[in-house]
């Protein structure tokens, strides 16, 4: 049939049709949208200082398709407002803002799917139960919690409730230290009956500890419980085993208003910002130098009084800066563990010394203060096995991009994404997990106060064995080493 012979066409019938099938394929295109936007899990966090900025950056970028951060609640308004702020500049909705009295409310209200849980460390435990309490699975940064009372009320809690707790362990995730754990994991130095590891921290990363709240020890149970929690949970993790008894001292013997004057000070005084020996002093800490924190403390500290430059020479500080400790493992491992937080640079020795042979593995880190801007990410890692009798061999380590040395995007990905490859490496770490390394810190603690080993069976009930690789066994046969060669 000739076109002509058809029936009239009128241009704004098309347009018409163009309109309502543009309409049309819209109003799908937004229905499609809200049924992806209904499948995204949907989280609130408490706590807003600089801990949580990776996760509100996680969820307002690479994850903004797996969930949203729909309210954050905080102590202090000002950084609401600035977490409001944030979200704008991401072009993500601003999460609903609650006040930490009203977090109950806030999960009334909600119902979200998961709570973050980035309040200073001593707090952890109300808020985690609570949220398991209220139907929520939480994800909480290290450390779980300070003391063993409140170990227990969340390892309750998660029997009582049923939920979920996952404890973000970052540094499990870093590619060279997932590599430790495959050389390990594959017998290559044999099973491991001791293990001698010395953390050093700077008199940058260091002494920032001494000038926030985590030199307050009944906030952050101290760097055996707050730093040590990583360097536990790295060894539990790489033995894939359980401690059972601490043996430790910890003195206070560098920040101390004593080494101030012996390095000619007339203080301490209150903080930095208002020194009047920030010329004389090399530990000075220029807050309104740094963007990200000056707008997260100083400019909000007039809400509630917090100081995030305190004098690192306070006589108030009650944590400890020189700390060695014995664990005995539960397979028969002991491990050999010191922290320094005064020293001249940043990172860790660590052996593993086995039935074959021994693996070291080190790192120097290029460390600066937590949650500051424009940090210096040039890491040196350095990992070789060393045979019983034979040649040392270099391994090349295994790299990332982004924060502590590329675990963190890695360790995000695990958390947010459905879609997440199962990993053999078992590197996410529940309550069983967070329990393991705190409890360390714990007994270590006591240990400074008593002078007298403490059992780790002792301090909690209750607390199953984590979900771990199988590891080469004290009972599997060891081929005979090969006899030495006489020169």
């Amino acid at each position: 049939m000739d076109r002509s012979e058809g029936p009239a066409v009128r241009r704004r019938d098309v347009l018409g049709g163009l309109a309502a099938g543009t309409a049309l394929a819209t109003a799908l295109d937004a229905n499609a949208a809200g049924v992806a936007a209904d499948k995204r899990k949907r989280y609130v966090a408490v706590g807003v200082g600089s801990r949580n900025r990776m996760y509100q950056q996680a969820l307002w970028g690479p994850h903004k398709t797996h969930g949203e951060l729909i309210a954050a609640c905080d102590t202090n308004p000002g950084r609401l407002d600035y977490v409001a702020q944030q979200a704008i500049k991401a072009g993500a909705k601003p999460p609903r803002p609650y006040l930490a009295a009203d977090f109950d409310k806030m999960l009334r209200e909600l119902k979200p799917d998961a709570v973050i849980v980035t309040t200073p460390d001593a707090f952890h435990d109300d808020y985690v139960v609570r949220a398991l309490d209220a139907g929520c699975d939480v994800i909480t940064e290290k450390p779980m919690t300070t003391t063993a009372a409140k170990a227990q009320r969340i390892l309750d809690a998660v029997k009582r409730s049923g939920r979920h707790i996952r404890v973000t362990f970052n540094y499990r995730y870093s590619p060279f230290r997932s590599q430790v754990k495959e050389l390990l994991m594959s017998g290559e130095i044999g099973d491991i009956l001791s293990v001698d590891f010395q953390w050093l921290l700077n008199t940058v990363h260091g002494a920032d500890y001494f000038r926030r709240w985590h030199s307050n020890k009944t906030i952050s149970g101290g760097l055996m419980v707050h730093k040590a929690t990583h360097h536990f949970d790295l060894v539990n993790w790489w033995l894939s085993d359980l401690p059972v008894s601490v043996a430790a001292t910890g003195k206070r013997e560098f920040y101390t208003p004593e080494m101030a004057r012996r390095f000619g000070l007339q203080g301490p005084h209150q903080r930095c910002h208002t020194c009047p020996e920030k010329a004389e002093c090399s530990f000075f800490f220029d807050m309104a130098a740094d963007p990200g924190l000056k707008a997260l403390y100083l400019d909000n500290e007039k809400y509630d009084g917090y100081f995030r430059d305190q004098c690192v020479w306070r006589p108030e500080i009650s944590i400890e800066d020189t700390m060695n400790v014995i664990v005995g493992y539960s397979g028969g491992t002991t491990l050999s563990y010191s922290l320094n937080a005064f020293n001249a640079w940043e990172g860790y020795h660590i052996a593993f010394n086995g039935t074959k042979g021994r693996l070291e593995h080190s790192l120097v880190e290029q460390a600066g203060v937590a949650g500051a801007s424009n940090q210096d990410e040039g890491d040196r890692i350095k990992t070789r096995i060393v045979p019983m009798r034979g040649n040392p061999r270099d391994i090349v380590p295994e790299t990332g991009s982004g924060g502590h040395g590329g675990g963190d995007a890695v360790m995000l990905a695990d958390i947010f994404d459905p879609n997440a490859p199962k990993d053999p490496l078992q590197r996410a770490a529940d309550e069983r997990g967070g329990a393991a390394s705190i409890l360390i810190g714990i007994a270590a603690n006591r240990c400074f106060e008593t002078g007298e080993p403490v059992k780790i069976g002792e301090l909690v009930t209750g607390l199953d064995w984590p979900d771990y690789p199988r590891m080469p066994g004290h009972k599997d046969p060891v081929a005979m080493p090969p006899r030495m060669q006489r020169a």
